[in-house]
């Protein structure tokens, strides 16, 4: 009697524990998630924890997918500009959309350099740009005019336009490279050297410009041709302002800096046929860059 009893009883707890488990896994899977449920049942090829693409929004999807990423490759880098870029930029626009008119005085240096906040040698390198793309005009005693809307034909860089010099300096600074690859001293070298190293390490575009003037002076210089080297010195002045005007609008500093380093290397190897097409490489590409600031115009 007593052994049927404690049978009795086992069996109401073993009962019991099996309906409890029954109970317990209905619970389970009735709180579940109804995107987990839809996941493992229209998805069950996807592992869970990735995002829930039913067949209907899969194409949906896929296309936004590939509009991201073909508006993120058609993107351009972002490039830093410089103090007087920016503000050539801003005083170009302002030229260009209206907000100064023909005729419109702009203000002095000292209050264009309080108005953006930078010196006013910045200001003056930007005005000379401005001049050089035939936008404004200086008076002496009476300041800055706009004379033009959009750029005129041809850059004005002192007594030269940058159409005569793109003309002329090919055949006069690409035999003189040619040449002083055969004819330079050590000394000159050394001279060439140093130039090209100052502008590697030279942040402030007045200084860079100067160098820049003073490499090509050199090369002329050791070409041993005087006439090479005069024409070069009387196109000093122009050349400055082309190059000031290219860098500060097509940002060519550290092109033009390896450039001139090719040049300086066959110059150093004494190889006359590289250095001459080394320095036609370099001349080839401020035209390009000339052109460009230009427009259709031809530089």
């Amino acid at each position: 009697m007593r052994q049927a009893w404690t049978t009795r009883v086992v069996l109401i707890i073993g009962g019991g524990l099996l309906l409890a488990g029954v109970f317990f896994a209905l619970s389970r899977s009735s709180n579940r998630e109804p995107s987990t449920r839809m996941h493992d049942a229209g998805n069950a090829a996807q592992p869970r924890g990735t995002p829930l693409l039913t067949p209907s929004c899969e194409p949906c999807h896929s296309h936004c997918m590939n509009l991201s990423d073909s508006w993120t490759a058609g993107q351009q880098q972002i490039v830093r500009v410089s103090a007087a870029e920016a503000v050539f930029k801003a005083i170009r626009d302002a030229i260009e959309g209206g907000q100064l008119a023909v005729g419109a005085k702009l203000g002095s240096e000292t209050a264009l350099a309080q108005r953006y906040g930078v010196s006013r040698s910045v200001v003056r390198e930007a005005l000379r740009t401005c001049t050089a793309l035939g936008l404004t005009a200086t008076q002496t005693g009476k300041g800055t005019f706009v004379i033009a809307e959009r750029p005129t034909g041809d850059l004005v860089l002192g007594k030269f336009s940058a159409r005569s010099l793109m003309e002329a300096r090919p055949h006069i600074e690409v035999p003189a490279a040619e040449l002083a690859a055969t004819r330079r001293s050590e000394e000159q070298l050394e001279q060439m050297r140093g130039i090209i190293e100052a502008m590697a390490g030279e942040d402030d575009p007045e200084i860079w410009v100067s160098l820049d003037g003073s490499f090509h002076a050199a090369i002329a210089t050791a070409s041993g041709n005087g006439v090479f080297e005069r024409v070069v010195h009387d196109i000093g002045e122009a050349l400055a302002k082309q190059s000031e005007t290219i860098n500060l609008i097509t940002g060519r500093r550290l092109t033009s800096d390896h450039e001139h380093r090719l040049i300086l290397d066959a110059i150093a190897r004494g190889n006359t046929g590289e250095a001459g097409r080394a320095m036609a490489v370099h001349l080839n590409a401020v035209d390009a860059a000339l052109t460009l600031i230009m427009g259709d115009s031809k530089a």
